[in-house]
């Protein structure tokens, strides 16, 4: 682990040092013919910023506030040639110029400290700092101090875009340097660390590249590089600035086809939008060349679009500082989906939101607290790995005290201000055995049976083998309750009785832990048979009913048809056999009284008495209505089909009879559940519910009864007094996109472009289009458009509508297709 660690510190100096270098021996010919912007290395920056009796390196600083002293030199080679001015400028909006006193300006080449430095202050009301570097010209302190003070705002601007870019072009820097980190040791690296860098710094990936051979990976992952950067939501990028691509998406690309140029690149956008904001400052003596910075603890280095002049018109080089403002810690999340183990060192600690974490210094002095059973803490510094996804702790080993679970809590420093990250459960073994929970080790030979351990770190646990007598291992498969129990099942359909031995691996550890179990072998126990007039099913309950074969009861056979059991008790369905729609055979009458013969497996029989109880209250659908409801504000109405989809909106009023010779009463209630049969509203009279007469009942249903999270098939019983009904369909809840707008290319004149226009794809605008599974021109989907799971974005590119039909097959209901009608 710590040679993984130097190399990647080796080749992320290496991607600093030398971005175009690093980029052209990548790329080859055919990506250099392509523009370059900001590869040229420029001048470096020594600075250092104080805030009270703080000093911090420009690396860890990600934002300067009103009292701060900053210290800036000019890093310049012994023989330079070139004399240059540096010159600082404070600003305090775009409206407002910046006092005289705030503008200072440094001669890089004088011997005295005082005179080639800038000690600078933040004043009270500064906002933004740009630093300019221009080659030394009689005049040149006048000319600048003008232009900042004439024409603040687009100093302003600048400033912002140049630092969202910088940021975004960090992030692009950690990604190249982890890629050309890797030794093609092992054919499998790349891809399964490329993945985890590109969420990690919000990186596009291309997958294609994953699959080609070794040798190419790492030269395709980083083909069309100014393309890659996705939007960070804990800075947005500058190319939502210049698009209007909505900044709130974590995943939206930061770059949009433009004018047949490829792709419109933060970057290249910098030295374009900057070259427009400053041509009305070019003049025959200076012009302006907008600069990127990597910072690497004090250094701040800068990169160039194109190379600088040194004769008339004289390049002026723009750079930023990190924006006057409040210093915000990113909010992180937590990626385990359970307890952590930590039982090798090096173990990771997934987090996600805020790429930054990787790319930059601006979250330093990171470590996480762990507080044991006993209210014991300690500190462990940790490191954040953009190709582990998250923080790796260690290497070293902790004290024998912090073993089992224990509580992690991340802290760090995020610029001056201290920050806290999320929380985590972390385990490690501490020697002590495992125990059975309950009476699971008396396993029933014949049947699986699930086993509950509890132990010290059930995270640690990387195999579950299951050993009877001299016989060979059988791996188990398993997971973990609770974060402190072990469940797995352990079939013994075929076993025989007597001993038998789990054995669980650690990580990391030399030898197994044992856990005895004993196989008995248990005759079968029947409990009572429940059946209901007018039914031809009933509940078989007792023990190892997996050995029934069928159960008689006057001339009906009835036969298994589901084993479930709860806790010691096994519930077994049986049906009577001939009981579909041709079914001619009488249901059995209330109070019938008779001995059922319950055969069972290996020739075996057993009587149980059985009496049938009072019929269940049963309900047939005999009309249902849905009313879609009111579309949202600037959403568009959406065609639900024939009556059989209840939108998220909407409400549904559905009405039921009673079986023959049944009547209702104001006593009787209607229960509606989702897929899985759990209850989530039940309409009684007055509330949803209304009698209609004897034999027919009324409900009303409105979706936002539903708790929330509610979707896909709903279905419904009858309750009546202590006694509850079969489950019933009744219709399919479905939660609908907010469709703003779908705009499609205008056809041009002539036929060709009419033809063109045809074939071009449309935008669907709008929320929660990750609702939408696919979208298609006709209602067979023939040529969907898909939409891949996890879709934050809200835009979607759909085929052209036929006939003014855009059909969307959603999510929650994905056999009933909606329309989205185009005028």
């Amino acid at each position: 682990m710590k040679d993984d660690d130097s190399r990647f510190r080796r080749a992320a100096a290496l991607c600093l040092c030398s971005t175009g270098a690093l980029a052209a021996a990548l790329l080859g010919a055919s990506a250099l013919a392509e523009p370059a912007p900001f590869e040229l290395t420029g001048p470096d920056l020594r600075i250092e910023v104080t805030r009270g009796q703080q000093t911090l390196p420009i690396a860890q600083v990600p934002s300067l506030a009103e009292g701060d002293k900053l210290s800036v030199h000019a890093v310049l080679p012994d023989d330079q040639g070139m004399k240059f001015l540096l010159t600082s400028a404070f600003l305090r909006g775009a409206t407002n110029p910046p006092p005289k006193d705030w503008v200072q300006t440094a001669s890089t080449w004088k011997q005295k400290e005082k005179d080639k430095a800038l000690s600078l202050t933040v004043p009270k009301g500064a906002r933004q700092v740009v630093l300019l570097m221009v080659p030394e010209t009689g005049g040149a302190e006048g000319v600048l101090l003008d232009a900042v003070r004439g024409k603040p705002g687009e100093f302003v601007r600048a400033s912002q875009d140049l630092n969202q870019a910088s940021l975004d072009h960090s992030r692009l820097v950690t990604f190249m340097a982890a890629i050309q980190a890797q030794d093609n040791t092992g054919p499998e690296y790349l891809r399964t660390v490329a993945p985890v860098l590109a969420r990690s710094l919000a990186i596009k990936l291309n997958d294609d590249c994953l699959s080609k051979v070794v040798e190419m990976q790492a030269s395709c992952l980083l083909e069309n590089r100014e393309s890659l950067v996705l939007n960070d939501v804990h800075s947005s990028s500058l190319a939502d600035t210049l698009t209007g691509t909505p900044t709130d998406l974590a995943l939206q690309l930061s770059a949009t086809p433009e004018a047949g140029g490829g792709y419109y690149s933060a970057y290249i956008g910098v030295a374009r939008d900057i070259a427009r904001i400053f041509g009305a400052f070019n003049n025959p003596q200076f012009n302006y060349l907008p600069t990127l910075s990597l910072r690497q603890e004090g250094t701040m280095s800068l990169l160039l679009n194109a190379a600088p002049s040194f004769q008339k018109p004289k390049s002026v080089m723009v750079t930023a500082l990190p924006a006057v403002e409040a210093d915000i810690p990113p909010q992180l999340r937590s990626t385990a989906k359970g307890p952590v183990c930590i039982a090798r060192p090096g173990a990771v600690l997934g987090v996600e939101g805020a790429p930054l974490i990787y790319s930059t210094d601006f979250a330093h002095d990171m470590k996480v607290r762990l507080t044991n059973g006993s209210g014991q803490t300690i500190d462990v510094p940790v490191t954040a790995r953009a190709d582990r996804g998250g923080y790796r702790i260690g290497p070293d080993e902790l004290p024998s005290a912090f073993a089992g679970s224990m509580r992690a809590q991340l802290l760090g420093t995020w610029g001056f201000a201290a920050f806290t990250g999320p929380e985590f459960l972390l385990q490690r073994p501490d020697g002590q055995p495992w125990k059975v929970v309950g009476e699971s080790d008396g396993l029933v030979v014949g049947r699986d049976n699930t086993v509950v351990l509890e132990g010290a770190a059930p995270s640690c646990v990387e195999e579950v083998l299951l050993r009877q007598g001299n016989g060979a291992p059988r791996p188990l498969d398993w997971k973990v309750q609770d974060g402190q129990r072990l469940s797995f099942t352990v079939p013994q359909a075929a076993a025989n009785p007597g001993e038998l031995r789990v054995e669980l691996r650690y990580q990391g550890a030399k030898g197994p832990e044992t856990v005895t179990l004993r196989a008995r072998a248990e005759a079968s126990r029947v409990d009572g048979f429940e059946l209901h007039a007018g039914d031809m099913h009933g509940v078989l309950t007792g023990q190892r009913l997996d050995q029934v074969q069928s159960l008689v009861l006057g001339e009906t056979e009835y036969r298994p048809d589901g084993l479930t059991r709860e806790d010691a008790v096994d519930r077994l369905r049986l049906v009577a056999q001939g009981s579909g729609p041709e079914n001619t055979r009488a249901a059995p009458e209330q109070g019938t009284a008779d001995k059922a013969v319950i055969r069972l497996a290996g020739g075996r029989s057993l009587s149980l008495p059985v009496r049938v109880g009072a019929a269940r209250p049963q309900a047939e659908l005999l009309g249902r209505t849905i009313y879609p409801g009111p579309v949202a504000p600037g959403a568009r109405a959406l065609e639900l089909g024939a009556g059989e989809l209840l939108p998220d909106s909407g409400e549904l009023v559905f009405s039921v009879k009673a079986a023959p010779g049944a009547r209702f009463s104001a006593r009787d209630g209607i229960e509606v559940a989702g897929g899985e049969g759990l209850v989530t509203v039940r309409l009684s009279a007055g509330k949803g519910l209304t009698l209609e007469s004897q034999q027919v009942l009324v409900a009303r249903l409105k979706a936002a009864d539903l708790p929330a999270g509610a979707f896909g098939p709903l279905r419904y019983r009858l309750i009546g007094g202590d006694m509850t009904g079969d489950w019933m369909p009744l219709t399919t809840l479905a939660r609908l996109p907010r469709i703003e707008n779908l705009t499609c290319p205008k056809e041009s004149g002539g036929e060709v472009g009419a033809s063109q226009a045809k074939t071009q794809p449309c935008t669907l605008t709008g929320r929660d289009l990750f609702l939408i599974e696919a979208a298609s021109a006709d209602a067979a989907f023939t040529q969907a458009a898909n939409v891949p799971s996890g879709f934050t974005g809200s835009t979607l590119t759909v085929p052209r509508p036929v006939e003014g039909k855009l059909y969307l097959r959603l999510r929650d209901a994905p056999a009933m297709p909606v329309i989205l009608p185009q005028p």
